[in-house]
């Protein structure tokens, strides 16, 4: 007894010293972990400041790069001739549009000319758009006007004093540079903030200056920005010119200028705001070129990121300044909560350990004590049994136990007779579990049988029979299954028995899992299987194997299925993105050089869906893709990567030979035709030709060929387009090609004697030979038709809004789409599309309506030709003020009378 207490004693302290080991362990660890964290707060505070900066930089950058690309895309429609400044309306049309399309940071669009006129569209103090005229209509004064819903000007809203653009900085800033620029910051002159603007000079073919096109954007916005991206971590953001150390914008809402009272603007440094902090901030930062810093002020420490923007014209710093302050609050309570966290720990250690001594070691010792007795051969003593936990269930159990004992020791017997009839139960159980085993066999979905250490099969249930074609077990028992159902592979080789997985389950003792495999019926057939083999063992030794296994064809037909959707383009047949980028790499390497990419892109696809329907244009896609791959090689990787976008990798291909696939792909495309659109692909070609050189890099230098292919054929293709079409109709209506024909041979002698300008002349010679081009999408049946039924006249109205719509899609009819959309508008109002009167209906228009009609009379047939004439110069007269223009009537029947004498 003196040794158990002493064991006790000894157990209490090992434990207690545990306890508090474990306590110091934990303590420890958590300052580790604790020190770990603050280093590694440092490191993201420092990442999420650099962060900030880099965000504000991209802001800005893109920001600042809006005007340069509206000027950009814009400059070349004056150089080219594209835009009439002499039309008011297409002039102001064009102004207004690209204005509406920017965001309101742009304030306005403008164009000021070498003789000193200027035009354009500008953002009053409300944000509404109104329309500049400066020339001599309006004595050199700027005029501004309100917009009309088609975008012209409307009524006079302000007229302003004199106003000569070419001595604005921005014009000079551009004649200055020779080239796009952006002009120094300044105070707008009418809006309360500073501006900037970017200026692109326009010349002639000679090389002659034409003007200058400029887009004029307030900085407001950018110091909201500012605010924005610091104000979560109480932060400061300032950008400043780096010549003049000038604010741009800035995060703490100061201004960044002020009007004096002379009213000339000054404007703000960094060293005019209230923070000292931040103007040490700067201050460092000038004399420290690093790119990221600390600066520690007198109140907090700082993390300082600069950036630099450099566009022509513009030296801007960004600066931002995080404190060290916000991050580390939060330290300073965990450090308090983690010390209360430990003390209270160990007190609760402490108590913890008490309760467990007292009411766990005491009943051990009673549980000892009579265990000592048992097994001195005292089976009468039992535990008492003081409490309901786990020592009272052990001491039950421990009860039982010696129970149990006694009562075998004292029934020797009659327990030897019982267990002799227990085995005779047992045995005619086992006989019932033999027919309850084969009925859970036969009842089961999946194939079953079992073979023996020879391969020759020892059981099979019903499932199995059925799905390898048996009609009965005997034609399956003791044969080799090997030889039976599995000797041959898919492909027809054969299958060596050596190699079959199910010999693994016994030859090696492994259970064997196969899924890409197929077994064959008794029919000679085969079909996938699933199959599971497992070894058969008794009394420690391997005696055979069990197999299971499942017809799986069609779910294998439904993985073909699904990969072929996830690996080709369901329209087209080619190799879609997402197996185009996995393929990638493997295509990607040395043994393919020199690797060719070729960059597709169908021309017209959009025209084709708009005008024809996304029938015609996946008729479109697919007879592009034919071409593409009637082309390729075999070894060549075609792939459909957007909606009309396709790129061909040609690997182990020259230039020479890629140069060959491209003319190939050209001829196809010579003759091919979808609906009334001429196919055609615009392509680009690069070449890797070594590994160090990046396939990205190979097929953007593709894609920016394509491009240029695009670009420089633009005119041809869209003529292409436009003749295809009208071809196409005259093909399949003699009558209104004669119509188209006739239409603009009579327009043209109408736009002489109504003495229009050469250019109207021609705008509407083309226009009458067009104005018909939208019933390419009318039935055969209507256009053969002299009248209409109520239904066919509705279709037929259609063909002046599907005419808008092509003629609206190229560059060299757009200026034709509106007489085309209008020249079925009668002059009092009732005609269609839109019921246009009088003088809103473009001249144009009214002189093709005039004409049209008078040929359609003439040539309706069934009369002589002179009586042809004097009806369709009655229709004329009669319609003169109602459905046509009185003054072009009249010229056009003094035209056609003067012909006839």
């Amino acid at each position: 007894m003196k040794k158990n207490k002493a064991t006790l004693s000894i157990r209490r302290i090992i434990l207690l010293i545990f306890v508090i080991s474990l306590f110091i362990s934990v303590f420890c660890y958590g300052a580790l972990v604790f020190t770990s964290w603050i280093s590694s707060s440092h490191k993201t505070t420092e990442r999420i400041a650099s962060n900030i900066n880099e965000d504000i930089y991209k802001q800005v950058y893109a920001l600042m790069q809006a005007p340069y690309h509206i000027n950009n895309i814009n400059h070349k429609i004056i150089a080219n001739g594209m835009l009439d400044l002499s039309d008011e309306k297409q002039r102001e049309k064009f102004f207004v549009g690209v204005l509406e399309a920017q965001a309101k940071e742009i304030y306005s669009f403008s164009y000021g000319t070498a003789n000193g006129e200027y035009y354009g569209a500008r953002r009053n103090a409300d944000g509404v758009i109104e329309i500049m005229r400066n020339n001599a209509g309006t004595g050199g004064n700027s005029w501004y006007y309100s917009v009309n819903e088609d975008l012209t000007a409307g009524e006079l809203v302000v007229e302003a004093g004199r106003f000569d653009p070419r001595t604005r900085a921005w014009y000079q800033a551009a004649l200055e540079a020779g080239g796009p620029v952006f002009s120094p910051v300044y105070k707008h002159f009418v809006m309360d903030d500073l501006t900037v603007s970017a200026a692109w000079p326009v010349y002639d073919d000679a090389g002659e200056l034409k003007g200058v096109l400029g887009t004029h954007m307030l900085l407001t916005n950018i110091g909201s920005y500012l605010q924005s991206a610091v104000a979560e971590y109480n932060g400061a953001a300032f950008i400043i010119e780096k010549g003049s150390h000038n604010l741009i914008a800035n995060s703490m809402g100061m201004a960044n200028f002020t009007v004096l009272a002379d009213g000339t603007p000054e404007r703000y440094q960094l060293e005019d705001i209230e923070n000292i902090d931040i103007q040490n901030v700067y201050k460092q930062d000038k004399t420290n070129s690093a790119p990221q810093q600390i600066f520690k002020g007198k109140k907090d420490n700082y993390f300082v990121n600069t950036r630099d923007i450099a566009l022509g014209g513009i030296e801007w710093q960004i600066v931002s300044a995080i404190p060290e302050s916000v991050f580390m609050a939060d330290v300073v309570n965990i450090m308090r909560w983690s010390a209360l966290i430990a003390a209270a720990f160990l007190l609760l250690a402490v108590l913890a350990y008490n309760l467990l001594m007292t009411k766990y070691l005491k009943p051990m010792k009673s549980l000892l004590q009579v265990s000592a007795q048992l097994s001195a051969g005292d089976l009468t003593k039992r535990v008492k049994i003081v409490r309901n936990d786990e020592f009272g269930l052990i001491s039950q159990s421990f009860n039982s136990v010696a129970d149990k004992m006694q009562s075998l020791i004292e029934n020797l017997e009659t327990g030897v007779h019982e267990r002799t009839e227990q085995l005779q139960r047992l045995n005619l159980t086992l006989e019932a579990s033999k027919e309850e085993l084969r009925l859970i066999l036969d009842s089961a979905a999946e194939a079953i049988y079992g073979i023996d250490l020879n391969g020759n099969c020892t059981f099979c249930n019903k499932s199995c029979i059925k799905m390898l074609g048996y009609s009965d077990q005997a034609e399956l028992l003791g044969k080799n299954m090997h030889w039976q159902i599995h000797h041959t592979r898919r492909d027809g080789t054969f299958f060596p028995v050596d190699e079959c997985k199910i010999f693994r389950a016994f030859l090696k003792g492994e259970g064997s899992h196969v899924d890409d495999e197929v077994l064959w019926r008794a029919d000679g057939t085969s079909f996938d299987v699933e199959y599971f083999s497992y070894p058969q063992i008794k009394n420690e030794k391997i005696i055979g194997a069990v197999i299971t296994f499942m017809d799986i064809s069609g779910r294998k037909q439904k993985e073909a299925e699904i990969h072929y959707l996830s690996c080709y383009d369901v329209l087209t047949g080619l190799y879609n993105r997402r197996c185009f980028e996995e393929n990638l790499t493997k295509i990607d390497n040395p043994d393919n050089l020199p690797l060719a990419v070729i960059f597709a892109d169908i021309n017209g696809l959009k025209m084709t869906n708009d005008i024809f329907g996304h029938t015609a244009g996946d008729e479109l896609i697919k007879k592009s893709s034919q071409i593409l791959k009637q082309s390729c090689r075999e070894s060549d990787f075609a792939a459909r990567i957007g909606g009309d976008e396709f790129i061909i990798l040609l690997p182990k291909t020259t230039g020479q030979t890629a140069g060959q696939v491209l003319d190939r792909i050209r001829s196809g495309f010579t003759d091919a035709r979808v609906e009334a659109i001429k196919c055609s692909i615009s392509l680009g070609l690069d070449l890797k030709q070594s590994p160090d050189q990046s396939l990205d890099e190979i097929i953007a230098n593709a894609e920016n060929a394509m491009y240029k292919d695009k670009t420089m054929n633009r005119k041809a293709i869209n003529k292409d387009i436009i003749d295809t079409i009208i071809k196409t109709l005259h093909l399949r209506n003699p009558r209104e090609e004669q119509h188209s024909v006739n239409v603009g041979e009579l327009c043209l002698e109408a736009g002489t004697a109504l003495h229009l300008s050469e250019n109207e002349i021609n705008r509407l010679t083309i226009a009458g030979y067009l104005h018909d081009i939208g019933k390419i999408v009318l039935e055969e049946n209507i256009l053969n038709k002299d009248f209409l039924s109520d239904e066919e006249l509705e279709e037929m109205k259609q063909h002046s809004v599907v005419g808008y719509r092509i003629l609206s899609l190229f560059d060299d009819t757009l200026d034709l789409a509106e007489y085309v959309y209008s020249h079925h508008e009668r002059w009092d109002g009732t005609g269609y599309p839109r019921g246009l009167k009088g003088q809103q209906i473009p001249l144009i228009s009214r002189i093709i309506a005039v004409v049209e009609t008078y040929d359609r009379v003439l040539n309706r047939g069934g009369l002589p030709l002179q009586e042809r004439k004097k009806a369709a110069l009655e229709v004329i007269k009669n319609g003169a003020g109602r459905q046509f223009d009185p003054k072009i009537a009249q010229t056009l029947v003094q035209l056609i009378s003067a012909h006839q004498e």
